[in-house]
């Protein structure tokens, strides 16, 4: 307990989420963390914090990358640090008591967003389209 705070506003006591957690593309032994009917396809660090800023969650991301995500891409990368509870340990929200509460409504959210329903619809407008272009494409190694 050297330099890490017993105080469950400080940055550091956040819990950590990856998009891989909730990626229904990954398998169990890649890291997902949730029933693949619940899990999302290819959730960005983006998506999640966008979700969870509208839910008046404490959010930031950082520049990491899952251990286990063997793909360098910058939508690969990025991890999510969410605030569950409060200086004096209470829950910020009823809702998330836990981690897996945060993943399930954050998997459940997803598919909801602007950007996701815009893209399934054919993508109208041009930056949509290229936005969906770029996360489609696998690179061949």
């Amino acid at each position: 307990m050297a330099h890490l705070t017993e105080n469950p506003a400080d940055k550091e006591r956040f819990i950590c989420l990856y998009p891989v957690y909730i990626n229904s593309k990954k398998t169990l032994a890649e890291g997902r963390r949730i029933p693949t009917e619940k899990a999302v396809e290819n959730p960005s660090c983006a998506e999640i914090r966008d979700v969870l800023t509208a839910a008046g969650v404490n959010v930031y991301v950082e520049n990491k990358m899952h251990p286990r995500e063997w793909n360098r891409d910058v939508q690969f990368r990025g991890r999510v640090r969410v605030q569950l509870k409060q200086e004096d340990g209470s829950l910020c929200q009823e809702k998330f008591s836990s981690r897996k509460d945060v993943m399930f409504y954050v998997a459940e959210m997803i598919p909801k967003l602007k950007t996701r329903t815009q893209k399934s619809g054919g993508g109208d407008t041009s930056s949509q389209q290229g936005e969906g272009g770029k996360k489609s494409k696998k690179k061949k190694k």
